[in-house]
């Protein structure tokens, strides 16, 4: 019986000490040599100036669009969120317009006239010479440009 209680003692203390959590000690805070992008001075900054990584809502619209009878917009991103838009919008207008983010496209004034250049395909610009076509950004109804 003495061996019993022996085994019975020691397998006792093994389950005791399987139920026991060890406490890991906390790891040591590491140390970094890195400087916060916002505490470094504005030339060490990357890329903080820089028009072409700058972050642009519309970036995937940059270059030229087409229209009908010579008609085109060449969308450029300047600083954050804004652009700038060469276009030949009629026969008798051509122009450089400063355009900015907005919900659903570039916003930009033309002429007097607060428009916005959003996304569409070549049926919504109400435009013959342009239906069927998938990639089209639209003014307005009859003004429309799409990439070929």
């Amino acid at each position: 019986m003495d061996k019993r209680m022996i085994l019975f003692g020691a397998a006792a203390s093994l389950l005791l000490a399987g139920c026991e959590k060890a406490e890991a000690p906390a790891p040591a805070p590491t140390e970094t040599t890195e400087v916060p992008v916002e505490t470094m001075p504005p030339e060490a900054a990357p890329d903080a100036a820089d028009p072409a990584t700058a972050p642009h809502r519309f970036a995937s619209w940059a270059g030229k669009w087409t229209g009908v009878e010579g008609m085109y917009v060449t969308i450029t991103p300047g600083e954050p969120g804004k652009y700038k838009l060469e276009m030949q919008s009629d026969l008798d207008t051509r122009g450089s317009y400063d355009g900015s983010d907005s919900e659903h496209g570039i916003q930009f004034k033309r002429g007097g006239e607060q428009l916005s250049l959003h996304r569409g395909n070549g049926d919504d610009t109400g435009l013959k010479y342009l239906a069927g076509k998938k990639e089209c950004l639209i003014v307005r109804d009859g003004e429309g440009y799409c990439r070929d």
